[in-house]
């Protein structure tokens, strides 16, 4: 059977389009494939936004999305650290104030008077502190040797600078005992007295009167050296959060002030006055110290 001269040509162009179409069918797979990198970049941070608000929902408060907020504890904790080097500076200085008897050790020559003490130094560790201290006293005189000048009264004033430390021995415990002692310089000056009238007036009241003070006549003074030693109880203050430095504390000390000797010296012009060498005294305070 023969076939017509064109059939040939149908059978060729049938296979061209065959060939075509399954081309077009390749090409559409690979484009819808391909993914565009602008819509790629969209579609990843859409999905990355759904993530954290999925773990957000799921996370309680938020906190796997966001960072916790320090707590009050911590806050406390880095305020007292700020403040930590303010708190050993001050820990560093050491204050005293007291004050109380003044007793003599031998009353030939001076009796019974009052004292104040001020100090101030250093602490160089809860048992060990130095101070500076500044004490006056002010005893009288006994009557023998008020009589030998002819003078009517008489007292002794004292005026000491000196160096002290002060040792703890139960620096931990809130009833401590310590012990202390030191020197420096003293300045003693005796003074004798005798009455005299002073002319008053009360303006207030509107009236004058006369009276009578005492008036130094006479006196004699020395500057020497001088030492003391002593000890005492001292209760420690708890404080509101157990961080008082405050501590209250009784003490006594004896004290020996190196005096020379006065013989047979007139002063101001009174009775002959003979006074022995050294002054010796046992001052009793009551304070607190910081």
């Amino acid at each position: 059977m023969s076939f017509p001269r064109w059939m040939p040509l149908v059978r060729r162009v049938g296979s061209l389009g065959s060939v075509a179409i399954l081309a077009a069918g390749l090409a559409s797979a690979q484009s819808s494939a391909s993914i565009d990198p602008a819509r790629s970049a969209g579609d990843s941070s859409s999905n990355e936004s759904s993530s954290l608000m999925l773990a957000g929902s799921v996370a309680p408060e938020g906190s796997a999305a966001l960072p916790s907020a320090p707590s009050p504890a911590a806050s406390s904790a880095a305020g007292q650290g700020g403040r930590g080097w303010k708190s050993n500076v001050a820990s560093k200085y050491a204050l005293e104030f007291g004050g109380g008897l003044s007793a003599p050790t031998d009353k030939t020559y001076i009796t019974w008077g009052g004292q104040f003490t001020v100090g101030a130094g250093v602490n160089f560790s809860k048992r060990l502190a130095l101070l500076a201290e500044y004490q006056f006293m002010d005893n009288k005189l006994p009557g023998a040797l008020i009589a030998q000048t002819g003078a009517n009264g008489g007292h002794a004033h004292i005026w000491s600078l000196t160096l002290d430390p002060v040792i703890s021995l139960f620096p931990k415990s809130s009833h401590d005992v310590y012990v202390t002692g030191g020197g420096g310089f003293y300045r003693k000056v005796t003074s004798f007295t005798d009455p005299v009238e002073s002319y008053y007036c009360d303006y207030y009241y509107g009236y004058c009167t006369v009276g009578t003070v005492n008036q130094v006549v006479g006196h004699f003074s020395s500057n020497q050296g001088g030492f003391n030693i002593g000890g005492g109880y001292q209760h420690r203050m708890g404080g509101m959060y157990q961080d008082s430095k405050m501590k209250l504390f009784v003490e006594a000390r004896y004290v020996d002030v190196l005096t020379p000797a006065v013989i047979g010296i007139t002063p101001s012009g009174l009775g002959v006055t003979t006074v022995a060498a050294g002054t010796k005294l046992i001052p009793i305070s009551v304070g607190v110290r910081w």
